[in-house]
């Protein structure tokens, strides 16, 4: 966006040589200042949606007798060729005409005269370009969407192969308890579908047309701003025109924008656990998975190495995203009403925002699940289990401690007492380097008297992983149950 504008100047022919605003000034705009205000080689990407809003608005002017039918006409036929010209990368985008908006209409008035003109009747840029970022971003967050559902599968199918691999469970990356691996991953799944969850909460806000609103206080016009509304999709749930009600909070809102940003530096932060683990787990002194070559690079100076480039970049780039929120906050958080040119600025965090955010997630799928060959149908590459290190390691932290507590509740101790008992049974295990399913059952028995040989089922990771037969936990049957729960809801 530029300076705030209501309307085109009927004797200003829109071309490189005179701003839309430009009788007023008795000079002309200085070089420096045009490339520090401009915004088209930016801005540029909202082609699609300004044109959409533009014959949308178009149409509407047409219906309510504001111009007339022939002039609708020439604004289409001139529309579909600037689209031609775009989409062959014959425009010719042009600095001194600042914007996409001007960029897009000026060529629309060299190629249909005064109804390219007429065009601009009732609207400014400042409903214009909130209009169209809205609409981009409505895209967008569909995008996003079907890349959260991909990621979701990917997860989801690697788990349905490891239901029965055992790992260890991290409290302070400290050994814990024994899990599948399965439903470690699965965990991601639901953080994945909270993301996609905000992702549509966010779209149902972005989803309201400010066109028509002009520049700040609405416009003499007899628009019909909901027929607008219907033509661009702005509805809701039940097929209501949804219109920004206050024509200043129209021009002036970027809350959809921050509420983007915020949810996709939020699954971001997901992104950057998961990475966190990734890292850990190729590591040699973890082991425990591997990913496709093409997902690592290798040293200059070590020929052995295999780095976690692309988990170690999505962690980096999640303090991107991070920060471009916290700069669309900070552009905000002094603006009185109602436009100002500060918002200019809302665009390169928020398009860097999508852009970073959709690579992650599409890499991400790919990296977790691998690719399909077309010409064998197979998946290959993805996450590589090494289930025995992952056992190997459960073993490690006597993670069925807690186990042998809960044994000894259901023997009639209480709990804090059952807890005391088991911490001298693991500091004997402790000294003589074993597990604790390996001390004999006489030493067991001298911790507590009712502790009998069916206690090795409960200390074995195995017994311990399915005794936690409850909804939302670890065990085998519950995992299955979770699989079947997403992939209906995955589709």
């Amino acid at each position: 966006m530029s300076h705030s504008q209501d309307s085109v100047p009927s004797h200003n022919q829109l071309d490189t040589k005179a701003q839309a605003w430009s009788a007023l000034f008795s000079e002309p705009m200085s070089d420096l200042v045009k490339r520090y205000t401009s915004s088209v080689f930016f801005d540029k990407r909202l082609w699609q949606a300004d044109i959409a809003g533009s014959l949308a608005h178009a149409e509407m002017l047409a219906a309510q007798g504001i111009i007339s039918a022939d002039d609708r006409a020439a604004i289409e036929r001139g529309m579909a060729q600037i689209t031609a010209e775009i989409e062959s990368g014959a425009f010719e985008w042009k600095l001194d005409l600042e914007d996409v908006h001007l960029n897009i209409e000026a060529r629309l008035t060299q190629l249909v005269g005064d109804a390219g003109k007429r065009l601009h009747t009732g609207r400014s840029r400042n409903d214009q370009v909130a209009t169209d970022v809205r609409l981009w971003l409505r895209g967008e967050i569909d995008l996003v969407g079907g890349l959260l559902t991909d990621l979701q599968k990917a997860l989801v199918e690697v788990a349905g192969q490891n239901v029965e691999v055992i790992l260890p469970g991290f409290t302070h990356l400290q050994v814990a308890q024994p899990v599948s691996f399965a439903h470690h991953l699965l965990a991601y799944v639901e953080m994945f579908a909270r993301d996609a969850e905000r992702m549509q909460d966010v779209r149902r806000r972005v989803n309201a047309l400010p066109l028509g609103s002009a520049a700040l206080a609405g416009t003499t016009y007899p628009l019909d701003r909901e027929r607008v509304a219907r033509s661009l999709g702005m509805v809701d749930a039940n097929g209501v025109p949804v219109v920004c009600q206050n024509s200043l909070d129209a021009v002036s809102d970027r809350d959809f924008a921050i509420e983007f940003t915020a949810a996709a530096s939020l699954c971001m932060v997901h992104i950057s656990r998961l990475s966190e683990e990734l890292i850990i787990w190729m590591s040699q002194n973890f082991g425990f998975i591997k990913i496709a070559d093409r997902f690592t690079t290798g040293s200059s100076i070590m020929p052995q190495k295999k780095n976690p480039d692309v988990p170690e970049l999505a962690r980096g780039k999640t303090g991107r995203v991070v920060g471009h929120l916290m700069g669309l906050i900070t552009l905000m958080k002094g603006q009185p009403l109602a436009y100002n040119k500060d918002n200019q600025e809302d665009k390169e965090p928020l398009f860097d925002t999508v852009d970073t955010l959709k690579d992650t997630l599409r890499i991400f799928a790919e990296m977790v699940g691998g690719q399909l060959n077309p010409a064998t149908g197979a998946k290959e590459g993805g996450i590589t289990v090494n289930a025995p290190a992952m056992e190997a390691a459960a073993k490690k932290g006597y993670a069925t401690a807690t186990d042998l507590a809960d044994y000894l509740v259901k023997k009639g101790l209480p709990f804090r007492d059952a807890h005391e008992t088991v911490a001298h049974a693991v500091k004997a295990a402790v000294s003589h380097a074993c597990d604790l399913s390996e001390l004999p059952l006489a030493v067991l028995q001298g911790f507590h008297p009712q502790i009998e040989k069916d206690v090795y089922e409960v200390l074995s990771l195995r017994g311990s992983l399915n005794a936690r037969n409850t909804l939302g936990g670890t065990a085998p049957a519950q995992v299955r149950l979770q699989l079947a729960r997403h992939h209906a809801r995955l589709g």
